[in-house]
């Protein structure tokens, strides 16, 4: 039987979009049952910090650092939306390319004290292009105009299991913390994005490439614990996929040592 007391809280940013006429904070339920039930966590959704339509700024309220004394870990989720290039240094966005001011409030200067702090850190999707921009790294706003790159996006017409598919291998590198946790060299992934990694961070290594040279994972070198990002969605049917199973599972590993590094620290 589990242990409640050992389970240790990972806070998910949340999306912000108007459903109807209001705006809600929200977080795709894969995501919320990769965290419970792949890392044995229990996941607590984070309100953005941006100002909103019926928001005042919530760092106001509380800080970044604030919400890390209080969570054993941080899971950024993927969403429709891309992070706002002038946070990177890129040319400024289509008409049709949705951003999300609130989420990029709280996630990028979150993700540069939750590295400072050493805390678990797991990454997808728009996440991961998250964590390259916090740390200085660039972005493909448009990967499939990339000269040499292959289209990663889905067929947005394909039911959600055939968009989710595995689309492409990914070859990890030799050493790295994403073929330490799976055990492969190489797996296949599927593909479901239009943003991408350009230049990574300085503080980041590559962990893993797709066949086309596009960059499909990361890590922050030097970390503690884990503090991983991933471009595919790990999180889709993780219980089919050993090596997903095993990335979630990791990622509750470190999360459950975090907390009791803090337990011990605290009891000192």
């Amino acid at each position: 039987m589990t242990d409640r007391n050992a389970l240790p809280l990972v806070g998910i940013p949340c999306d912000v979009r108007e459903i109807g006429i209001h705006p809600f904070h929200a977080v795709g339920e894969k995501y919320v049952d990769a965290v419970a039930h792949g890392a044995r966590a229990i996941p607590m959704l984070v309100p953005c910090f941006g100002e909103g339509a019926d928001l005042d700024p919530l760092e106001g309220i509380y800080s970044t650092d604030d919400l890390l004394d209080r969570v054993d870990g941080v899971f950024l989720p993927g969403s429709p939306s891309n992070v706002d290039p002038r946070h990177y240094g890129g040319h400024p966005p289509r008409p049709t390319t949705l951003l999300d001011a609130q989420r990029d409030a709280l996630t990028l200067p979150l993700i540069r004290r939750v590295v400072a702090r050493g805390a678990p850190l797991l990454a997808v999707c728009r996440g991961v292009q998250e964590l390259n921009a916090a740390l200085g790294g660039t972005l493909f706003q448009h990967v499939e105009e990339v000269p040499g790159r292959m289209d990663h996006r889905e067929d947005k017409a394909d039911p959600r299991p055939k968009q989710y598919a595995p689309a492409h291998d990914v070859l990890l590198a030799e050493g790295g913390a994403l073929r330490r946790v799976t055990g492969l060299a190489s797996y296949r992934v599927n593909s479901i994005h239009g943003q991408g990694i350009d230049r990574p961070a300085r503080a980041l290594d590559v962990e893993a490439v797709a066949p086309d040279g596009q960059i499909e994972a990361v890590s922050v070198r030097g970390a503690r614990h884990l503090q991983l990002g991933v471009q595919w969605h790990p999180e889709w049917r993780f219980r089919e996929r050993a090596p997903d199973a095993a990335l979630f599972a990791a990622f509750g590993e470190a999360c459950r040592a975090y907390r009791s590094e803090a337990s011990a620290r605290e009891a000192a």
